[in-house]
């Protein structure tokens, strides 16, 4: 039985920074401390300001320095994104009050407005959803949509808003280093933020930490690190096992025949005469804000004879099949061995995925597309002969995890880009070549426990558990590293959630529940306690690591608890691009795609538009992109490790 799965697409809070708009450059500004002034990244600053492209800045120079964030996906010309509805550098803009009871998707549907567009108006969105916030919005819009609710405000952008390809993170309270020799974790770290924010290598930490690696990241561990200042000049250049190679630590040129020299998670190059930052970052493909991040002596300048870490990347796979990406889909039909039992499945999603595949053939990308027929875990290896691994270029598929690993096996020498749609486990996170659609619900609970953590206050705490109680006996470590003495009671059935009692008073006390179990009769169970217990005692708060139906049938009921609840799929019928998409769909089969077309279209739609021209799909995955219903947002699981999709949806109840 395949394991039921969850690709959340988050809602996360952009971060909000300084409002400035341009900046004049003075004595001793470079790229860098500018950026870090307005808190942007060089990559950010230099789109921003393409006739200093190069970098080059003389005194008077005029910055646009304009810091407002959008979670846009990046896309190409054959998969255009959601195509923004609201013009804000001509379009008179107002604010509202948000009311009780108003939720994003209830402000979209009433105010007609794309979530993207409102996000695009308002990036700090989700930390302003409190009663008596001030929301952006078309003043137009407010005016014929409003009703009593009507502008407090107006005014009128005086230039658009620039968007960016960037990652949007969920607010955490990050705790420094304390001395600068230890971290406390976050739920949202991996390994690249934390050897990115501290200027280590990630060989570096394991060095640090021992053990580290094996264990992984865990929320509310202390891990050791060194601070940026000193990791550049303490840590010793990695040698190569040929002496010649060596390169030098001094700032005297290097006399060796190769300025480049590798180490376990970077290679190592002594700047030459003439070089530039720009020259680096194009020479050995990494951004500016990688180099610095682990060079943070780059802040000073680039000077002849500097010894520089740069970051390994991901070697490039080259299409092999001409100008046409070559493509196989690996679907359980079962037609070989007459087992029908995830058929359905099958042909669904590949409805989904040829309405993809047709949307960017008519862009102009050129494919060549095999669906083959991958039967069941007993027949699979026999359908690996109808693949060439010498002419393939991207196989999505298999959908289970012991034929994920057969195909990784079959394909080892030409490391081909391989695409599990459902299977996420570790065993499969050492394969470099492979991208892991399915978020883990370990990344959920994670973000449970954050959410708890907020408003804590010494209230028990109810876990309703599934019969494996692994999700719940996750929470409940997090929760006990999270918070101060808490009070953690594991139950079976929402029907034991019982408010507590005031030891002084003898009332009835508020409490937090969670539900740990994805069953939708669990949902609708917890949904009926959780209402019940709210019209008794107010305070209570809810949260839930899965979505259930009656979630969104009782949302007046649920609000009173603040229901929290994390979200697979959801598509915003408001949106240019899904309007587009779901009309093609039931133009071509008649009727409104199920689920796993929609995965189907996702799936493949998010790869082929990660493809360039040389099918190098593995340097397009630090883009963050939502299609149809789901967000991608991909991670290194570790070093040389496989890409984790880490996005979801966080819905909020507001009363």
């Amino acid at each position: 039985m395949i394991k039921r799965f969850f690709i959340l697409s988050s809602l996360c809070m952009v971060l909000g920074v300084s409002a400035q708009k341009s900046h004049t450059v003075v004595q001793g500004d470079n790229p860098y401390n500018i950026a870090k002034k307005y808190g942007i990244t060089v990559d950010e600053l230099l789109k921003l300001n393409p006739k200093h492209k190069d970098g080059k800045l003389a005194i008077g120079d005029v910055l646009t320095v304009k810091t407002d964030k959008t979670a846009t996906a990046a896309v190409t010309k054959s998969a255009p994104a959601e195509k923004a509805t609201v013009n804000t550098s001509t379009t008179s803009l107002g604010k509202i009050v948000l009311q009780p009871k108003q939720t994003i998707y209830g402000i979209t549907k009433q105010y007609r407005i794309s979530e993207t567009d409102l996000r695009k108006l308002n990036p700090e969105l989700d930390s302003h959803m409190k009663i008596g916030d001030e929301i952006t919005l078309p003043l137009a819009s407010i005016k014929k949509y409003g009703g009593d609710q009507q502008a407090v405000t107006a005014e009128k952008h005086a230039e658009p808003p620039v968007e960016k390809n960037i990652t949007t993170i969920t607010p955490t309270t990050v705790t420094t280093a304390v001395e600068g020799e230890s971290y406390v974790i976050q739920s949202k770290d991996n390994y690249y933020r934390i050897t990115k924010q501290f200027g280590i290598s990630q060989q570096d930490l394991y060095a640090l930490n021992p053990g580290l690696e094996e264990k992984g990241l865990k929320p509310g561990d202390t891990i050791r690190i060194k601070r940026s200042n000193t990791a550049a000049n303490n840590t010793p250049v990695a040698e190569t096992s040929n002496p010649k190679a060596k390169m030098d630590s001094g700032n005297e040129k290097s006399t060796s025949s190769s300025n480049v020299a590798a180490g376990d998670d970077y290679v190592t190059y002594t700047v030459q005469q003439g070089d530039t930052v720009f020259s680096i970052v194009n020479k050995f493909g990494v951004s500016i804000d990688e180099l610095i991040a682990l060079n943070p002596d780059l802040s000073h300048g680039l000077k002849t004879g500097m010894v520089l870490k740069i970051k390994k990347q991901d070697a490039a796979y080259i299409k092999k099949n001409g100008d046409a990406l070559s493509v196989i889909l690996m679907l359980p039909f079962g037609y070989s061995t007459n087992e029908t039992q995830y058929r359905s499945m099958a042909l669904d999603f590949l409805t989904g995925a040829k309405l993809a595949i047709e949307r960017n053939a008519r862009g102009g990308q050129k494919l060549d597309i095999k669906i083959v027929d991958s039967g069941n875990e007993a027949s699979f290896r026999n359908s690996l002969t109808q693949i060439n691994p010498d002419n393939t270029d991207l196989i999505i598929g298999p959908f289970f995890k012991s034929n994920v690993i057969d195909v990784l096996d079959f394909t080892k020498n030409q490391k081909i880009p391989i695409v599990a749609p459902f299977a996420n486990s570790p065993e499969l996170y050492n394969y470099s070549n492979l991208i892991i659609v399915e978020t883990n619900n370990q990344t959920y609970a994670d973000k449970i426990v954050e959410e708890v953590k907020g408003v804590y206050s010494d209230q028990k705490i109810y876990i309703v558990a599934d019969a494996k109680k692994e999700d719940a006996n996750y929470i409940k470590a997090g929760l006990e590293k999270a918070v101060k003495n808490p009070n953690i009671i594991m139950v079976n059935s929402p029907a034991d959630i019982q408010p507590d009692q005031n030891m002084m008073t003898g009332q009835s006390a508020p409490v937090i529940a969670i539900l740990a179990n994805d069953d939708n009769a669990a949902g609708d169970a917890f949904a009926n306690r959780i209402a019940a217990i709210s019209k008794e005692v107010q305070g209570v708060k809810a949260f839930s690591m899965f979505y259930s139906p009656t979630f969104e049938k009782r949302v007046d009921e649920l609000s009173q608890a603040s229901l929290v609840y994390l979200m697979d799929r959801k598509i915003n019928t408001d949106g240019n691009f899904e309007k587009e998409i779901l009309a093609a769909y039931k133009n071509k089969y008649c009727k409104t795609p199920p689920k796993y077309a929609i995965v189907g279209f996702d799936v493949m739609n998010d790869m082929l538009t990660r493809e360039n021209k040389k099918g190098e799909i593995f340097k397009q995955m630090n883009k963050v992109q939502t299609q149809l219903a789901t967000k991608f947002e991909f991670v290194k699981s570790k070093a040389n490790g496989a890409y984790v999709n880490t996005g979801y949806r966080v819905i909020r109840l507001v009363p």
